[in-house]
Order: structure tokens, then C-alpha cells, then sequence
């Protein structure tokens, strides 16, 4: 009998574009403290953020959600 020699490969498969969803960017305190259409969200982490001692990473920015490709079609 013959047996095949070595490890079997594996295939990964490309995610296509149409499976991968938009990013929203993660912004930091002062993009926010000077944006012009400030949103609920960038507000409440403004204000977290002026406190003394407060640290965060960022929140999202729906201002920078990619436009749908498909859109008005």
C-alpha cells in the first residue's frame, strides 16, 4: 500500500469583498474635541476623557464608515 507522504495542505479561502464588512475607524479624544458634527457617542467619551486620570483606547467614528459601494442603484 502507499501512503501519501508528509502533511496534507490546507486551503484557506479568500474572503471576497463582498463578505467583508465596513470598518468604522477608532478616534481618539482630540479628533473628537474639534470635530464639526460631534455625535452622541464622541460626546459622552469627550467628557470621560476630561476627567483627571481617565485612559482610554479610542471609540468608533461613524463619520468614517466607508460609503456603500452599491448604493442608489
Amino acid at each position: 500500500m502507499n501512503k501519501p507522504s508528509g502533511k496534507a495542505k490546507v486551503i484557506k479561502k479568500k474572503a471576497s469583498a463582498e463578505s467583508q464588512r465596513p470598518q468604522m475607524k477608532i478616534v481618539t479624544s482630540d479628533v473628537c474635541a474639534v470635530c464639526r458634527t460631534p455625535c452622541s457617542r464622541g460626546l459622552a467619551y469627550l467628557a470621560r476623557m476630561s476627567l483627571p486620570g481617565a485612559s482610554g483606547n479610542g471609540v468608533p467614528c461613524v463619520l468614517t464608515l466607508p460609503k456603500a459601494a452599491g448604493a442608489g442603484r
